[in-house]
């Protein structure tokens, strides 16, 4: 199935369904495809004969899976359109079935004017999910130049060579000491971004979708990030009592690391209370006046993306050692979720 610049095979999908029995269907979907949602629901009516439910809330990758409160409307199956499966994500409420969205784009233009910004020879390539299989197109783009690309592969939470996410960088960090720069493939800017603090290499994007070449805007949102950073880590020091986010969605719970962090502030002779959240926004935190700063062990995305959105800081576990000073801030790491 073609929708907004995707292929969709659900086939594959359908048949398990089918096959199954399942008659009540929830489709989980990312902001970028619920514009189709329509042509999703009319399509899937026709090859399954069930009911087909639409989930409304937001969906930000394979780690945001849908509540177990499905059960109660009697749903058999999700179907989860637009990302790959993360492949230590396993015992879902509710059997799920993943179906990534693949651009129809062809990359090798956007590419090609890449390649002259490049830094080295040896070059790292990484792209996310919806553009994983136009890499080897991308690899042999570059040799003709006479480059040497280099596609790592990830850890266990990868499901495929060269693909990264917002949360895990491992298909870069991997390979970070053997190349000289990175060439990352695909729209927005976090994830270059998260690429570049990660492995301390240089980066360009190259963005498909408007067929523009990022450099410059990657150094300059990476100053900006590190200078916020900066500023909740200054803030946290002084910060007497914390509340240690933990995050109910599937694919983003770090409860070990949540207790580890419990330990490190009572030795610290600090307060701190767990609180618990699946949609994470200010205004779910707004009413713990008592709470001097927040620690997320969720989606490292949420200390960043909304920074300004919060009236009180919230860190990463990484942050939370510097301002303890178990940690320079020469020593400082994007945080991700690692198997």
């Amino acid at each position: 199935m073609e929708l907004l610049g995707y292929s969709l095979d659900m086939d594959a999908a359908v048949q398990q369904i089918l096959e199954k029995g399942y008659r009540m269907v929830a489709v989980q979907l990312p902001e970028g495809l619920k514009n189709g949602a329509t042509q999703i629901v009319e399509y899937l009516e026709k090859k399954i004969k069930g009911t087909i439910i639409v989930v409304a809330d937001p969906c930000f990758g394979a780690c945001d899976l849908v509540s177990y409160e499905l059960r109660n409307l009697d749903v058999d199956c999700v179907l989860h359109l637009g990302h790959a499966p993360i492949p230590d994500v396993e015992n879902f409420w509710i059997p799920t079935f993943f179906v990534n969205a693949v651009s129809t784009l062809d990359v090798k233009r956007v590419v090609e004017q890449a390649v002259p910004s490049l830094k080295g020879k040896r070059i790292g390539l990484v792209t996310t999910a919806q553009h994983v299989h136009m890499l080897e197109n991308a690899v042999e783009l570059l040799k003709k130049h006479g480059l040497e690309p280099v596609v790592g592969t990830g850890d266990d939470r990868i499901a495929a060579p060269g693909q990264i996410l917002g949360c895990n960088f491992s298909a870069g960090t991997t390979i970070a000491g053997n190349v000289d720069s990175f060439l990352f493939i695909g729209s927005g800017t976090f994830h270059p971004v998260g690429l570049l603090l990660s492995t301390k290499k240089p980066v360009v994007a190259a963005d498909p979708y408007t067929n523009t070449v990022k450099i410059e805007e990657l150094d300059e949102l990476k100053d900006i990030i590190l200078k916020q950073r900066y500023g909740a880590i200054t803030a946290a020091k002084t910060s007497k009592t914390f509340g240690i986010l933990v995050g109910l969605k599937r694919g983003q719970q770090r409860l070990k690391l949540a207790y580890s962090i419990k330990d490190m502030l009572v030795h610290a002779q600090k307060k701190s209370i767990f609180l618990a959240l699946e949609n994470f926004s200010f205004v779910s935190l707004q009413s713990f006046y008592t709470i001097d700063c927040f620690v997320s062990t969720a989606c490292p995305r949420i200390a960043i993306d909304d920074y300004v959105q919060y009236k009180k800081p919230i860190i990463t576990p990484v942050e939370l050692e510097i301002a303890l000073g178990k940690r320079s801030w020469a020593e400082y790491l994007f945080d991700q979720i690692l198997p």
